[in-house]
Formats: structure tokens, C-alpha cells, sequence
């Protein structure tokens, strides 16, 4: 169904990227995932994950109903734009047999290699895609914070649909994966920074059990590097590139179902 340029459209949410905040778009949340009716990838920005209503509030791989149109300033070809008040949960897709109905729709969406993806990226813009790695180390290293006074000015604009919240706690550590491609011979190894909710809720909430921070990074380390192990996970990463820096790729989220 078409309104006004967006289309009504099926997506099976595959990613969610921690939280952001602008002085545009205010804090948003960076989504992608997989058009039903085309299976190819497709990517849902700005949404502004916790100003949505309760019955909004999407888990990773809920299949969604929302309105969308191609983004007019984004030359990525996945890139949509979203009408949030739109989204309505349709189902969520669980992981009984093995993630079977995961894997019904996610391993029928286009994959490729790094390597690949950053020729396609440079000749046809493409932004998206689903990854095979092997021989995948892992690395947590301190960061600089971000410009602190643009994040209060990006707080206190509220949109009129904005709802009161905290500032969204910004993390000081950033994880990377290393890793080659598994079926490209000749790739000379890739480094990228893994932007997925997951692991930065993951150092937030366990820092309370582990009180010591190589602790509680060497936990994170052992449990990243652990569903990416190819005797127990037949694992894939979803990544992804930056609109700013289409050059520079991250990790966006793991697709670990077991073997």
C-alpha cells in the first residue's frame, strides 16, 4: 500500500544499533533489516526507539508493519525513512528448532564477503550485507567520550512526540571484531567496530556483577567470541557502513544460531 510516497512494508528487524543523539533528529536508533516480500536487506533510520509507544517497542527479529519511504538525502540504496507512528509489531520470530524460522528468512536474504561488499559499496553504493568470517579475534579498546555539550543541546530540544528520558549512557570502551572472510582466498583480514545494542547493554549491565573492569571486559570478550565459535555457532555478522564515511564499515549484530 502506498500514501503519500511511503510505502507500507513488512521488515524482519535483524539489527539494532545503540542509541544516538543529535541536535537534527534528537536520540534515535539506527535499524536494518530484511524486506519480506523482496528479501533484500533494507535499512529504517531515524526511529526514536524509546519515544515509541510500549506496544512499539520492537525486539531484534520481531517481523514489523510500517510505512516507509526512500530516504532523499542518503544515496545508499537500503536506506529508508520511517514513519514511526506507523510501526505495528507483527510477529516475533523465536529460536525453537535451532532458530529455524530465523534462518527461514535471514539465510534467504543476499550474502556475500567483506571483501566483496567493499567493491559493491564502491561501484554500486551498496551499504548492507550479510557476512561469513573465520578465525575471529576480538579487542575492547578505551575511547575518548563524545562533544558532551552538543548531547545536552540534542536532550534539551524535545520534538513535540518526544517523551521525558534520561540522557542514554554514552560507553567508554569500543569492541572490535577481526576477522577474515571464509570463502575469499586471498582476503588480507578486515577490523571493524561492533555498534550493536547488545554488547554496549551487555557491559552496562554486568559491570554491577563485575566490579572490575578487566573482569568485566575479558566476560564480554569470552561471551563475543563465543557465539562467533565455529563449533558451536554457525555464525554470520550483519554489517553495515556510515552515511558520512561510506567507506567505513561496522559490525551491526551476529547471527549465532547453533550448529
Amino acid at each position: 500500500m502506498k500514501t503519500s510516497g511511503f510505502d507500507t512494508k513488512e521488515i524482519l528487524i535483524c539489527v539494532k544499533a545503540y542509541p544516538i543523539a543529535s541536535v537534527s533528529y534528537g536520540e534515535t536508533v539506527c535499524c536494518a533489516g530484511i524486506d519480506i516480500k523482496s528479501q533484500e536487506w533494507i535499512r529504517l533510520y531515524p526511529v526514536p526507539f524509546r519515544d515509541l509507544e510500549s506496544d512499539q517497542r520492537f525486539k531484534k527479529y520481531s517481523i514489523i508493519e510500517t510505512k516507509c519511504v526512500k530516504a532523499g538525502d542518503d544515496l545508499r540504496p537500503e536506506s529508508y525513512r520511517i514513519q514511526s507512528s506507523s510501526i505495528k509489531i507483527l510477529k516475533y520470530l523465536s529460536t525453537d528448532q535451532k532458530w529455524k524460522e530465523r534462518k527461514e528468512v535471514v539465510l534467504k536474504a543476499p550474502r556475500t564477503t567483506f571483501c566483496q561488499l567493499k567493491l559493491d559499496q564502491t561501484v554500486h553504493n551498496t551499504s548492507l550485507g550479510l557476512i561469513k568470517p573465520k578465525r575471529v579475534a576480538f579487542e575492547a579498546k578505551k575511547r575518548r567520550g563524545s562533544n558532551l555539550e552538543k548531547k545536552i543541546q540534542a536532550y534539551a530540544q524535545p520534538g513535540l512526540f518526544d517523551k521525558p528520558k534520561k540522557m542514554i549512557e554514552e560507553i567508554h570502551f569500543q569492541f572490535y571484531y577481526h576477522f577474515f572472510c571464509d570463502s575469499a582466498g586471498n582476503c588480507p583480514g578486515h577490523s571493524l567496530s561492533i555498534i550493536d545494542w547488545e554488547i554496549m547493554q551487555a557491559f552496562r549491565k554486568w559491570r554491577t556483577r563485575y566490579l572490575d573492569t578487566a573482569i568485566l571486559l575479558e566476560k564480554i570478550k569470552s561471551r563475543w567470541l563465543d557465539i562467533v565459535d565455529p563449533a558451536k555457532k554457525d555464525a554470520f555478522l550483519y554489517v553495515g557502513n556510515l552515511h558520512r564515511f561510506p567507506n567505513e564499515f561496522t559490525v551491526l549484530g551476529v547471527f549465532w544460531p547453533p550448529q
